[in-house]
């Protein structure tokens, strides 16, 4: 296994445990986080079609499915990690560190997993 395969699954997993944490959230502490949502501007509606957003984001990062697919899972982690930074920095609440170690994840594994795709 050579450092890009390595850097390429740290990045998937570093990714994965930290969208798992807040799916997790999403669904079973909803309470709290439509506080978080109402408190950082967002609408609270967007909760639960968030979550799953991001289980199928992770679900074709995983199954290599579709390039074109991949692409835009990690186009909409980008974002969604760079909106959650944004906000959390913004109302100064410290949440935003396990956003920025998402982005990281997220970049890591799309650089380094360009070799790895179909």
């Amino acid at each position: 296994m050579n450092i890009n395969n390595i850097l390429y699954w740290i990045g998937t997993l570093l990714l994965t445990a930290i969208m798992c944490f807040s799916i997790y959230n999403y669904f079973f502490n909803y309470d709290a986080i439509s506080g978080y949502f109402t408190h950082l501007g967002y609408p609270t509606y967007l909760v639960y079609p968030l979550a799953i957003a991001k289980i199928l984001g992770l679900i074709v990062i995983w199954t290599n499915f579709s390039k074109i697919l991949k692409e835009w899972a990690y186009f909409g982690f980008f974002l969604n990690t760079i909106m959650a930074f944004a906000a959390h920095y913004i109302t100064d609440n410290g949440g935003y560190l396990f956003a920025a170690i998402a982005f990281i994840g997220a970049a890591l594994s799309y650089y380094f997993g360009k070799n790895q795709r179909p």
